[in-house]
């Protein structure tokens, strides 16, 4: 078996491909694999795969038929993994020379399920180092452990799939594929689904991962329709956790996250373009009226008064069954 597979997904980021490829040559290792997944890309990001096929080594190309979002790349890239481990990266970041070596040392030495880690964040020419928000690193911990306090920022805030590895097992006991189809958010579930049901997990400050912010051709930066995934993507989020055993306490944590996502959101109504700012407010309207209501209670009385009030303004619209469909 394989040691490591990397997933990275690539949909018309041809400017930074370059930059992707050669970090994932400064990592290679024989016993390493790449899955370059191209998303149906039209801007020459295919072309460059191609060539990386050939000359990248352990680089393993992938077409989609038809563009399935970074979820659904992910989880083709997943299916195709041969090692030990697994670990991901965007098609538009790339990485220190040797981080994966490290990263792969770093689990082995722990002996756990999944392990997550630091990165830099690089908006433009500047660069900041962005911490997991968990104070006990380089030891086991049990993940769902790390999930409260609900009025803090812990490590189900900190979503980014590419800042860790994990063990192949975790895909075995189906924990580890994104839902299938999810254009934004797509993180928040997965991360969830593993701190409450995976055995340990670790935190390092390894740093290794350059994570681009602010590209205009981020989902991030985009205010169409695709925005609007972040209501399926907490909708399940809540369903699941609903089901924990220990959803009493477990639930406030969630709700308020989604509570201070809607607000986030409607905070920019003016970056969202007019039918989907009307969506965004109807469809979060409908999500305020899912929500468990005693939580959804204590979760606002706790919010500071501006985002607070949004929401229970939003909140006091009337739903009709044709609009709560999300």
């Amino acid at each position: 078996m394989l040691k490591l597979s990397v997933i990275v997904p690539f949909y018309n980021v041809r400017p930074h491909v370059p930059d992707a490829l050669r970090s994932l040559r400064a990592n290679a290792r024989d016993d390493f694999e790449f899955i370059l997944v191209d998303d149906c890309s039209t801007d020459g990001t295919a072309e460059l795969l191609a060539a990386a096929e050939r000359d990248l080594p352990g680089a393993v190309l992938v077409r989609h038929e038809h563009n399935g979002g970074l979820a659904t790349a992910r989880n083709t890239g997943i299916d195709r993994a041969r090692g030990q481990y697994l670990t991901f990266l965007d098609g538009d970041d790339w990485l220190a020379p040797g981080h994966y070596a490290r990263l792969v040392a770093v689990i082995e030495e722990l002996g756990c399920d999944f392990v997550r880690t630091d990165h830099v964040q690089c908006t433009a020419r500047a660069r900041t180092v962005h911490r997991v928000p968990h104070g006990r690193r380089n030891v086991p911990l049990r993940p769902r452990d790390a999930i409260l306090p609900a009025h803090r920022s812990t490590s189900v805030d900190y979503a980014y799939a590419w800042a860790g590895i994990y063990h192949r097992r975790l895909v075995e006991r189906g924990l580890l594929h994104f839902t299938d189809g999810l254009r934004t958010a797509e993180d928040r579930p997965w991360i969830w689904r593993l701190h409450r049901e995976a055995d340990s997990f670790a935190v390092t400050g390894l740093l290794g991962v350059f994570y681009r912010r602010g590209l205009s051709s981020s989902l991030t930066q985009i205010g169409d329709d695709r925005q609007l995934d972040f209501i399926r993507a907490f909708d399940q989020v809540v369903e699941e956790t609903a089901r924990d055993p220990e959803a009493a306490a477990l639930l406030p944590k969630a709700v308020r996250t989604y509570c201070a996502i809607i607000a986030h959101h409607l905070g920019n109504l003016d970056r969202f373009e007019p039918p989907v700012a009307r969506r965004l407010r109807t469809m979060s309207a409908a999500a305020l009226h899912r929500l468990p209501q005693d939580v959804l209670d204590g979760a606002l009385d706790a919010m500071d008064a501006g985002r607070a009030t949004r929401l229970r303004r939003l909140r006091r619209r009337p739903v009709s069954a044709v609009e709560g469909a999300a």
